[in-house]
């Protein structure tokens, strides 16, 4: 049994709008049991049968998601703290 993992989630969801380059940012502190919770979390929160998703472990340790899901692109970044 693994032990809960404190992350820090920032979560962008970016305009596709031609005239406005803003997103919005979500930031939330949760707890995980690791690496395969996270994967399995940004499924949830993408409410897509079959979203595209990118991930990318930083040097630091981040996991970062890339994600379009019904055509909206987001990205998902959780960093342990």
């Amino acid at each position: 049994m693994s032990q809960m993992k404190e992350y820090e989630m920032v979560w962008e969801i970016f305009n596709e709008c031609a005239n406005n380059q803003m997103r919005d940012v979500f930031i939330e502190e949760i707890s995980l049991d690791g690496e395969e919770a996270v994967d399995a979390k940004v499924r949830e929160m993408c409410k897509d049968e079959e979203p595209e998703i990118e991930k990318e472990i930083l040097s630091d340790g981040s996991l970062v998601y890339h994600v379009n899901a019904h055509g909206l692109r987001q990205r998902y970044t959780f960093t342990e703290i």
